[in-house]
């Protein structure tokens, strides 16, 4: 329970720091932890036109790289039906979007813009 906690806390501070470096990219935050049965979707922004869901990967070893590459297939499916349904509930499925992930390795942080394709059978094509 103890170890739930403080990964949450970790978590949430990185998201943080996400949101604000996205933020001086020009994004602007519209929510933070979205959940849904699918899966927790970190952060959903507005990037110019596109809707974007942004997942945080913090490492304490192996470098951005490690971080950037965090994103299994599993969770790329999980995080496109959670997608799917902010789309649907929020009556937003004509917006263009994508899936970007924010990597935090130290003091370091990079951006990969379009990381992964929408993937899983959920209704829409």
């Amino acid at each position: 329970m103890e170890n739930e906690k403080n990964r949450r806390r970790t978590g949430t501070k990185y998201e943080k720091i996400a949101g604000e470096f996205l933020e001086k990219q020009g994004y602007r935050i519209l929510e933070y932890n979205f959940r849904c049965r699918y899966a927790e979707i970190d952060i959903v922004a507005k990037d110019g036109e596109y809707l974007v869901f942004c997942e945080v990967k913090f490492r304490k070893t192996g470098g951005l790289s490690a971080a950037l590459e965090a994103v299994s297939v599993p969770k790329q499916m999980r995080l496109s039906g959670a997608a799917v349904y902010y789309l649907m509930k929020n009556g937003c499925t004509e917006i263009p979007c994508r899936f970007d992930v924010i990597g935090i390795a130290g003091n370091k942080i990079s951006l990969r813009k379009n990381a992964f394709e929408y993937c899983g059978d959920f209704g829409i094509v």
